[in-house]
Protein backbone atom coordinates (compact mmCIF):
# COMPACT_ATOMS: atom_id res chain seq x y z
CA UNK A 1 0.00 0.00 0.00
CA UNK A 2 1.13 3.57 -0.58
CA UNK A 3 1.93 5.43 2.62
CA UNK A 4 0.75 9.02 2.84
CA UNK A 5 1.83 11.53 5.45
CA UNK A 6 -0.76 14.33 5.18
CA UNK A 7 -4.12 14.67 3.44
CA UNK A 8 -6.71 17.42 3.24
CA UNK A 9 -9.92 16.65 5.10
CA UNK A 10 -13.24 16.69 3.29
CA UNK A 11 -15.19 18.21 6.21
CA UNK A 12 -13.01 21.01 7.60
CA UNK A 13 -10.63 21.51 4.67
CA UNK A 14 -7.50 21.33 6.82
CA UNK A 15 -4.41 19.26 6.06
CA UNK A 16 -4.04 16.59 8.77
CA UNK A 17 -1.50 13.83 9.55
CA UNK A 18 -2.19 10.24 8.54
CA UNK A 19 0.05 8.64 11.18
CA UNK A 20 1.75 9.31 14.50
CA UNK A 21 5.13 10.41 13.14
CA UNK A 22 3.49 13.02 10.95
CA UNK A 23 1.43 14.31 13.87
CA UNK A 24 4.50 14.64 16.07
CA UNK A 25 6.29 16.45 13.26
CA UNK A 26 3.34 18.84 12.95
CA UNK A 27 3.54 19.42 16.67
CA UNK A 28 1.74 22.09 18.64
CA UNK A 29 1.33 24.25 15.52
CA UNK A 30 -0.83 21.61 13.82
CA UNK A 31 -2.86 20.96 16.95
CA UNK A 32 -3.52 24.68 17.32
CA UNK A 33 -4.79 24.95 13.74
CA UNK A 34 -6.88 21.80 14.12
CA UNK A 35 -8.48 22.73 17.44
CA UNK A 36 -9.31 26.21 16.15
CA UNK A 37 -10.82 24.77 12.98
CA UNK A 38 -13.10 22.49 15.02
CA UNK A 39 -14.12 25.29 17.35
CA UNK A 40 -12.59 23.77 20.49
CA UNK A 41 -9.90 26.46 20.76
CA UNK A 42 -10.43 30.21 20.49
CA UNK A 43 -8.33 32.29 18.12
CA UNK A 44 -6.49 33.94 21.03
CA UNK A 45 -5.47 30.62 22.57
CA UNK A 46 -3.06 27.94 21.35
CA UNK A 47 -1.51 24.58 22.14
CA UNK A 48 1.82 25.61 23.58
CA UNK A 49 3.55 22.22 23.58
CA UNK A 50 3.23 18.45 23.45
CA UNK A 51 4.62 17.09 26.71
CA UNK A 52 4.21 13.43 25.92
CA UNK A 53 3.20 11.33 22.92
CA UNK A 54 3.11 7.56 22.70
CA UNK A 55 1.42 4.98 20.54
CA UNK A 56 -0.88 2.45 22.19
CA UNK A 57 -2.23 -0.87 20.97
CA UNK A 58 -5.81 -2.04 20.83
CA UNK A 59 -8.85 -2.16 18.62
CA UNK A 60 -9.28 -3.84 15.27
CA UNK A 61 -8.55 -0.87 12.98
CA UNK A 62 -6.02 1.91 12.60
CA UNK A 63 -3.27 3.09 14.94
CA UNK A 64 -3.80 4.94 18.22
CA UNK A 65 -1.79 7.26 20.41
CA UNK A 66 -2.03 9.25 23.63
CA UNK A 67 -1.01 12.90 23.89
CA UNK A 68 -0.39 15.16 26.85
CA UNK A 69 -0.51 18.83 25.86
CA UNK A 70 -0.37 22.27 27.45
CA UNK A 71 -2.22 25.38 26.36
CA UNK A 72 -1.13 28.99 26.19
CA UNK A 73 -4.10 29.81 28.40
CA UNK A 74 -5.73 26.95 30.37
CA UNK A 75 -9.53 26.95 30.25
CA UNK A 76 -12.04 24.79 32.18
CA UNK A 77 -13.31 23.04 29.03
CA UNK A 78 -9.86 22.07 27.74
CA UNK A 79 -8.33 18.66 28.47
CA UNK A 80 -4.60 18.06 28.66
CA UNK A 81 -4.83 14.30 28.13
CA UNK A 82 -5.96 13.45 24.61
CA UNK A 83 -6.63 10.29 22.60
CA UNK A 84 -5.79 10.10 18.90
CA UNK A 85 -7.20 7.51 16.52
CA UNK A 86 -6.03 7.14 12.92
CA UNK A 87 -8.00 5.23 10.32
CA UNK A 88 -4.81 3.92 8.73
CA UNK A 89 -2.30 1.26 9.72
CA UNK A 90 0.29 1.28 6.96
CA UNK A 91 2.16 -1.65 8.54
CA UNK A 92 -0.80 -4.03 8.62
CA UNK A 93 -2.77 -4.55 5.44
CA UNK A 94 -5.64 -6.35 7.19
CA UNK A 95 -6.20 -3.59 9.74
CA UNK A 96 -5.74 -0.92 7.10
CA UNK A 97 -8.46 -2.51 4.97
CA UNK A 98 -11.01 -1.40 7.60
CA UNK A 99 -10.06 2.26 7.23
CA UNK A 100 -13.42 3.25 5.75
CA UNK A 101 -15.15 2.50 9.06
CA UNK A 102 -13.93 5.81 10.47
CA UNK A 103 -15.91 7.99 8.06
CA UNK A 104 -19.15 7.73 10.02
CA UNK A 105 -17.29 8.02 13.32
CA UNK A 106 -15.78 11.33 12.18
CA UNK A 107 -19.17 12.63 11.07
CA UNK A 108 -20.64 11.72 14.43
CA UNK A 109 -17.78 13.33 16.38
CA UNK A 110 -18.44 16.61 14.56
CA UNK A 111 -22.19 16.24 15.15
CA UNK A 112 -21.57 15.74 18.87
CA UNK A 113 -20.31 19.32 19.14
CA UNK A 114 -23.91 20.55 18.92
CA UNK A 115 -24.99 22.40 22.09
CA UNK A 116 -26.93 20.22 24.55
CA UNK A 117 -26.06 17.01 22.73
CA UNK A 118 -28.31 14.35 24.30
CA UNK A 119 -25.61 11.84 25.30
CA UNK A 120 -22.18 12.25 26.81
CA UNK A 121 -19.37 11.39 24.40
CA UNK A 122 -15.62 12.07 24.51
CA UNK A 123 -15.13 15.77 23.74
CA UNK A 124 -14.11 16.11 20.09
CA UNK A 125 -11.04 18.28 19.52
CA UNK A 126 -10.62 17.50 15.83
CA UNK A 127 -12.05 15.02 13.36
CA UNK A 128 -11.83 14.73 9.60
CA UNK A 129 -11.76 12.17 6.83
CA UNK A 130 -10.50 12.00 3.24
CA UNK A 131 -12.87 9.70 1.37
CA UNK A 132 -10.67 9.19 -1.68
CA UNK A 133 -7.89 7.54 0.36
CA UNK A 134 -9.87 6.37 3.38
CA UNK A 135 -7.58 8.41 5.61
CA UNK A 136 -9.03 9.84 8.79
CA UNK A 137 -8.15 11.16 12.22
CA UNK A 138 -10.08 11.61 15.43
CA UNK A 139 -8.72 13.52 18.44
CA UNK A 140 -10.77 13.46 21.64
CA UNK A 141 -10.38 13.81 25.35
CA UNK A 142 -8.83 10.76 26.99
CA UNK A 143 -11.32 9.26 29.45
CA UNK A 144 -9.85 9.21 33.01
CA UNK A 145 -10.84 5.69 33.98
CA UNK A 146 -10.54 5.08 37.71
CA UNK A 147 -10.03 8.78 38.48
CA UNK A 148 -12.16 11.81 39.42
CA UNK A 149 -15.24 9.73 40.18
CA UNK A 150 -15.06 7.72 36.94
CA UNK A 151 -15.25 3.97 37.46
CA UNK A 152 -12.49 1.66 36.16
CA UNK A 153 -12.88 0.47 32.59
CA UNK A 154 -14.81 -2.78 32.27
CA UNK A 155 -13.79 -5.45 29.80
CA UNK A 156 -16.28 -7.15 27.50
CA UNK A 157 -17.47 -10.50 28.74
CA UNK A 158 -16.45 -10.03 32.37
CA UNK A 159 -19.67 -8.60 33.75
CA UNK A 160 -19.44 -10.90 36.76
CA UNK A 161 -16.52 -8.74 37.93
CA UNK A 162 -18.59 -5.54 37.56
CA UNK A 163 -20.60 -4.34 40.55
CA UNK A 164 -24.29 -3.55 40.05
CA UNK A 165 -24.68 -5.13 36.62
CA UNK A 166 -28.30 -3.99 36.35
CA UNK A 167 -27.44 -0.37 37.14
CA UNK A 168 -24.83 -0.32 34.40
CA UNK A 169 -27.23 -1.71 31.80
CA UNK A 170 -29.91 0.75 32.88
CA UNK A 171 -27.42 3.57 32.26
CA UNK A 172 -26.58 2.19 28.81
CA UNK A 173 -30.24 1.78 27.85
CA UNK A 174 -31.07 5.33 28.96
CA UNK A 175 -28.21 6.70 26.84
CA UNK A 176 -29.30 4.76 23.75
CA UNK A 177 -32.90 5.92 24.17
CA UNK A 178 -31.92 9.57 24.70
CA UNK A 179 -29.96 9.71 21.46
CA UNK A 180 -32.61 7.88 19.44
CA UNK A 181 -35.51 9.84 20.94
CA UNK A 182 -33.77 13.20 20.48
CA UNK A 183 -33.13 12.36 16.82
CA UNK A 184 -36.78 11.44 16.25
CA UNK A 185 -37.79 14.73 17.94
CA UNK A 186 -35.70 16.68 15.42
CA UNK A 187 -33.29 18.01 18.03
CA UNK A 188 -30.21 17.10 15.99
CA UNK A 189 -31.20 19.15 12.95
CA UNK A 190 -31.08 17.88 9.38
CA UNK A 191 -27.43 16.83 9.64
CA UNK A 192 -28.47 13.31 10.58
CA UNK A 193 -30.45 12.75 7.39
CA UNK A 194 -27.61 14.14 5.30
CA UNK A 195 -24.67 12.48 7.05
CA UNK A 196 -26.32 9.27 8.29
CA UNK A 197 -29.02 8.37 5.75
CA UNK A 198 -30.91 5.21 6.59
CA UNK A 199 -29.54 2.24 4.64
CA UNK A 200 -32.11 -0.56 4.94
CA UNK A 201 -29.47 -3.25 4.34
CA UNK A 202 -26.90 -1.97 6.82
CA UNK A 203 -26.32 -3.99 9.98
CA UNK A 204 -29.22 -6.33 9.33
CA UNK A 205 -27.60 -8.88 7.06
CA UNK A 206 -24.26 -10.59 6.86
CA UNK A 207 -21.61 -8.97 4.69
CA UNK A 208 -21.10 -12.36 3.07
CA UNK A 209 -23.64 -14.41 1.16
CA UNK A 210 -26.21 -15.71 3.66
CA UNK A 211 -26.11 -19.34 4.66
CA UNK A 212 -28.62 -21.68 3.08
CA UNK A 213 -31.07 -23.52 5.35
CA UNK A 214 -28.99 -26.67 4.84
CA UNK A 215 -25.81 -24.86 5.92
CA UNK A 216 -27.62 -23.58 9.00
CA UNK A 217 -28.55 -27.16 9.81
CA UNK A 218 -24.88 -28.16 9.65
CA UNK A 219 -23.95 -25.35 12.04
CA UNK A 220 -26.71 -26.32 14.44
CA UNK A 221 -25.11 -29.78 14.54
CA UNK A 222 -21.76 -28.13 15.40
CA UNK A 223 -23.41 -26.40 18.35
CA UNK A 224 -25.16 -29.59 19.50
CA UNK A 225 -21.87 -31.48 19.41
CA UNK A 226 -20.12 -28.76 21.42
CA UNK A 227 -22.92 -28.57 23.98
CA UNK A 228 -23.15 -32.36 24.28
CA UNK A 229 -19.42 -32.72 24.85
CA UNK A 230 -19.23 -29.65 27.12
CA UNK A 231 -22.53 -29.44 29.07
CA UNK A 232 -20.81 -27.36 31.75
CA UNK A 233 -20.66 -24.42 29.31
CA UNK A 234 -24.37 -24.22 28.51
CA UNK A 235 -26.86 -23.75 31.33
CA UNK A 236 -30.14 -25.56 31.79
CA UNK A 237 -32.34 -25.95 28.76
CA UNK A 238 -29.64 -24.93 26.29
CA UNK A 239 -28.02 -28.34 26.74
CA UNK A 240 -31.21 -30.38 26.68
CA UNK A 241 -32.24 -32.81 23.95
CA UNK A 242 -35.63 -31.10 23.65
CA UNK A 243 -33.95 -27.82 22.75
CA UNK A 244 -31.58 -29.56 20.34
CA UNK A 245 -34.57 -31.04 18.52
CA UNK A 246 -36.32 -27.68 18.38
CA UNK A 247 -33.23 -25.95 17.02
CA UNK A 248 -32.70 -28.62 14.35
CA UNK A 249 -36.22 -28.06 13.13
CA UNK A 250 -36.66 -24.32 13.62
CA UNK A 251 -33.32 -22.80 12.62
CA UNK A 252 -33.30 -23.90 8.94
CA UNK A 253 -36.97 -22.97 8.64
CA UNK A 254 -36.31 -19.50 10.06
CA UNK A 255 -33.39 -19.05 7.66
CA UNK A 256 -35.70 -19.73 4.72
CA UNK A 257 -37.77 -16.74 5.88
CA UNK A 258 -34.83 -14.32 6.08
CA UNK A 259 -36.03 -12.05 3.26
CA UNK A 260 -39.36 -11.65 5.05
CA UNK A 261 -37.55 -10.85 8.31
CA UNK A 262 -35.55 -8.10 6.62
CA UNK A 263 -38.74 -6.62 5.16
CA UNK A 264 -40.34 -6.53 8.61
CA UNK A 265 -37.29 -4.88 10.20
CA UNK A 266 -37.45 -2.14 7.58
CA UNK A 267 -41.19 -1.58 7.85
CA UNK A 268 -41.56 0.71 10.86
CA UNK A 269 -40.05 4.18 10.34
CA UNK A 270 -40.95 5.23 13.89
CA UNK A 271 -38.44 2.62 15.10
CA UNK A 272 -35.56 3.85 12.91
CA UNK A 273 -33.23 6.34 14.61
CA UNK A 274 -29.59 7.33 15.04
CA UNK A 275 -27.99 4.74 17.33
CA UNK A 276 -24.76 3.35 18.71
CA UNK A 277 -24.78 -0.21 17.38
CA UNK A 278 -22.38 -1.83 19.87
CA UNK A 279 -22.97 -0.27 23.30
CA UNK A 280 -21.30 -3.00 25.33
CA UNK A 281 -19.86 -2.00 28.70
CA UNK A 282 -16.34 -1.79 27.24
CA UNK A 283 -17.53 0.98 24.92
CA UNK A 284 -18.70 3.17 27.79
CA UNK A 285 -17.51 4.88 30.93
CA UNK A 286 -19.55 5.23 34.10
CA UNK A 287 -19.91 7.59 37.05
CA UNK A 288 -22.59 8.62 39.53
CA UNK A 289 -24.31 11.97 39.05
CA UNK A 290 -25.19 14.43 41.81
CA UNK A 291 -28.29 12.39 42.66
CA UNK A 292 -26.23 9.22 43.03
CA UNK A 293 -27.65 7.67 39.85
CA UNK A 294 -25.27 5.62 37.75
CA UNK A 295 -24.85 7.25 34.34
CA UNK A 296 -22.57 6.75 31.39
CA UNK A 297 -20.87 8.18 28.36
CA UNK A 298 -20.50 6.25 25.10
CA UNK A 299 -17.38 5.96 22.94
CA UNK A 300 -16.17 3.99 19.92
CA UNK A 301 -18.83 5.18 17.47
CA UNK A 302 -17.66 3.16 14.48
CA UNK A 303 -20.60 2.17 12.25
CA UNK A 304 -22.89 4.69 13.95
CA UNK A 305 -25.95 5.10 11.74
CA UNK A 306 -29.69 5.18 11.58
CA UNK A 307 -31.02 1.72 12.31
CA UNK A 308 -33.96 -0.10 13.80
CA UNK A 309 -33.65 0.55 17.54
CA UNK A 310 -34.04 -3.20 18.07
CA UNK A 311 -30.61 -3.61 16.44
CA UNK A 312 -29.11 -1.17 18.95
CA UNK A 313 -30.76 -2.92 21.89
CA UNK A 314 -29.25 -6.25 20.83
CA UNK A 315 -25.89 -4.54 20.31
CA UNK A 316 -26.05 -3.36 23.91
CA UNK A 317 -27.43 -6.48 25.60
CA UNK A 318 -25.82 -9.22 23.49
CA UNK A 319 -22.87 -9.63 25.88
CA UNK A 320 -24.98 -9.37 29.05
CA UNK A 321 -25.16 -12.39 31.33
CA UNK A 322 -28.35 -14.44 31.47
CA UNK A 323 -29.77 -12.95 34.72
CA UNK A 324 -30.01 -9.59 32.92
CA UNK A 325 -32.02 -11.26 30.15
CA UNK A 326 -34.12 -13.60 32.28
CA UNK A 327 -34.82 -11.38 35.28
CA UNK A 328 -34.55 -7.79 34.08
CA UNK A 329 -35.14 -7.66 30.33
CA UNK A 330 -38.81 -6.64 30.59
CA UNK A 331 -37.91 -3.70 32.82
CA UNK A 332 -35.07 -2.64 30.53
CA UNK A 333 -37.42 -2.68 27.55
CA UNK A 334 -39.89 -0.54 29.50
CA UNK A 335 -37.08 1.84 30.44
CA UNK A 336 -36.05 2.26 26.79
CA UNK A 337 -39.61 2.95 25.63
CA UNK A 338 -40.17 5.47 28.41
CA UNK A 339 -36.88 7.33 27.92
CA UNK A 340 -37.30 7.32 24.13
CA UNK A 341 -40.73 8.97 24.45
CA UNK A 342 -39.62 11.45 27.14
CA UNK A 343 -36.91 12.71 24.77
CA UNK A 344 -39.47 13.44 22.05
CA UNK A 345 -39.68 10.14 20.22
CA UNK A 346 -43.03 8.50 19.42
CA UNK A 347 -44.56 6.05 21.86
CA UNK A 348 -43.33 2.67 20.70
CA UNK A 349 -45.54 -0.41 20.80
CA UNK A 350 -43.91 -2.74 23.31
CA UNK A 351 -45.15 -5.86 21.53
CA UNK A 352 -43.79 -4.66 18.19
CA UNK A 353 -40.43 -3.69 19.66
CA UNK A 354 -40.05 -7.08 21.32
CA UNK A 355 -40.98 -8.83 18.08
CA UNK A 356 -38.45 -6.82 16.09
CA UNK A 357 -35.76 -7.46 18.69
CA UNK A 358 -36.43 -11.20 18.58
CA UNK A 359 -36.38 -11.27 14.78
CA UNK A 360 -33.11 -9.35 14.66
CA UNK A 361 -31.46 -11.53 17.31
CA UNK A 362 -32.55 -14.71 15.54
CA UNK A 363 -31.36 -13.47 12.14
CA UNK A 364 -28.01 -12.17 13.37
CA UNK A 365 -27.48 -15.20 15.56
CA UNK A 366 -27.93 -17.54 12.61
CA UNK A 367 -25.74 -15.34 10.42
CA UNK A 368 -22.82 -15.16 12.85
CA UNK A 369 -23.11 -16.97 16.17
CA UNK A 370 -23.53 -20.51 14.90
CA UNK A 371 -19.94 -20.19 13.68
CA UNK A 372 -18.88 -19.72 17.33
CA UNK A 373 -18.29 -23.39 18.20
CA UNK A 374 -15.52 -23.73 15.61
CA UNK A 375 -14.18 -20.25 16.38
CA UNK A 376 -13.95 -20.97 20.10
CA UNK A 377 -12.31 -24.35 19.61
CA UNK A 378 -9.75 -22.84 17.25
CA UNK A 379 -8.94 -20.06 19.73
CA UNK A 380 -8.92 -22.36 22.77
CA UNK A 381 -8.15 -26.01 21.86
CA UNK A 382 -8.41 -26.98 25.54
CA UNK A 383 -11.97 -25.71 25.85
CA UNK A 384 -13.19 -29.10 27.11
CA UNK A 385 -11.03 -28.69 30.23
CA UNK A 386 -12.96 -25.57 31.30
CA UNK A 387 -15.12 -26.30 34.33
CA UNK A 388 -17.59 -23.48 33.66
CA UNK A 389 -18.00 -20.32 31.55
CA UNK A 390 -16.00 -18.51 34.25
CA UNK A 391 -13.03 -20.84 34.05
CA UNK A 392 -9.77 -19.02 33.38
CA UNK A 393 -9.36 -20.99 30.15
CA UNK A 394 -12.32 -18.96 28.88
CA UNK A 395 -12.23 -15.68 30.78
CA UNK A 396 -8.56 -15.05 29.95
CA UNK A 397 -9.34 -15.09 26.21
CA UNK A 398 -11.58 -12.17 25.11
CA UNK A 399 -12.56 -13.82 21.84
CA UNK A 400 -13.63 -17.06 23.49
CA UNK A 401 -15.51 -15.53 26.42
CA UNK A 402 -17.29 -12.99 24.19
CA UNK A 403 -18.27 -15.60 21.62
CA UNK A 404 -19.60 -17.89 24.33
CA UNK A 405 -21.59 -15.13 26.03
CA UNK A 406 -23.20 -13.83 22.84
CA UNK A 407 -23.93 -17.34 21.57
CA UNK A 408 -25.57 -18.14 24.92
CA UNK A 409 -27.65 -14.95 24.89
CA UNK A 410 -28.86 -15.67 21.34
CA UNK A 411 -29.79 -19.28 22.10
CA UNK A 412 -31.38 -18.34 25.41
CA UNK A 413 -33.74 -15.89 23.71
CA UNK A 414 -34.55 -18.51 21.07
CA UNK A 415 -35.31 -21.12 23.74
CA UNK A 416 -37.61 -18.73 25.65
CA UNK A 417 -39.54 -17.68 22.51
CA UNK A 418 -42.35 -19.51 20.72
CA UNK A 419 -40.46 -19.51 17.43
CA UNK A 420 -43.07 -21.67 15.70
CA UNK A 421 -45.74 -19.04 16.35
CA UNK A 422 -43.39 -16.27 15.22
CA UNK A 423 -42.52 -18.10 12.01
CA UNK A 424 -46.19 -18.84 11.36
CA UNK A 425 -46.86 -15.10 11.55
CA UNK A 426 -44.00 -14.44 9.13
CA UNK A 427 -45.26 -17.04 6.69
CA UNK A 428 -48.74 -15.54 6.71
CA UNK A 429 -47.66 -11.88 6.65
CA UNK A 430 -49.06 -11.16 10.12
CA UNK A 431 -45.90 -9.72 11.75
Amino acid sequence: MTKVDWVRGDALGLDFPAHADALIAGGAAFLTRAFRASGMLSENNAVSCINNAREVSGGSTGRKMLLVVDYKRPEPNLHNNLFVKFSRDFDNRRRDAAKVQMELEVRFALLSQLPDFPVVVPACYFADFHVQTGTGILITQCIPFGMDGVEPQYEKGLDHEMPDQLGHYQALIRALARLAGSHKAGRLGNTVERSFPFDPTKLTVSARAPYTPAQIGERVDDYIQLATENPQLFPGALGAETFFARLRDEAPRFQSLSSRVITVLQSRPEMVALCHWNAHVDNAWFWRNDSGELTCGLMDWGNVSQMNVAVALWGCLSAAELPIWNEHFDDLLTLFISEFESCGGPLLCRKTLLRHLTLNVAMMGLAWMLDSPKTMLAAQPELAKAKSPRDALITSNEQVRSQLLILTAFLNLWERTDMNALMHSLEHGCV
